[in-house]
């Protein structure tokens, strides 16, 4: 399995205008060999580098199994957004006050459909997600704000 985007390499920089600096909005994303077993889709996007601990940018689950792409500022239909850091539904660009950062787009492959309020947060995600995860990967961009 695999989560790609066109913006930025594996690795590499992430365009400001995925960011507080620009339009903050989601880049694409792209996802390939899903496992056929796979009854839905988690995403988590976090920022290890947080000087408070791991920020929760973006979280998604139930992303139907057949999902190919999440378009630019848009979440996929029937996809289930969870809370972020920020208490908030959908996603918050990166803005990290200080230094480079690391952003962790992690795509998981589950074995079942999750029942969790939509309210729920990457710690209620990763219980639900426990003993059900096929296959995970991830896509890492960097930024640091220019001042």
């Amino acid at each position: 399995m695999k989560i790609t985007t066109g913006a930025f390499e594996d690795g590499g920089n992430i365009p400001s205008r995925f960011t507080c600096d620009g339009e903050n909005a989601n880049p694409e994303l792209s996802f390939e060999d899903v496992p056929a077993a796979a009854k839905s889709l988690a995403l988590v996007m976090d920022d290890p580098d947080a000087p408070m601990g791991t920020f929760v940018h973006w979280i998604l689950w139930n992303i139907p199994p057949d999902t190919k792409k999440i378009l630019e500022k848009s979440s996929p239909a029937g996809a289930m957004p969870g809370a972020n850091s920020m208490k908030r539904a959908g996603y918050i660009g990166p803005c990290p006050p200080s230094g480079t950062h690391h952003y962790h787009f992690k795509l998981y492959a589950l074995d079942a459909v999750l029942d969790l309020p939509d309210s729920s947060g990457k710690s209620a995600l990763e219980s639900a997600m426990n003993g059900h995860i096929i296959e995970q990967t991830e896509l890492i961009g960097l930024y640091s704000r220019q001042r």
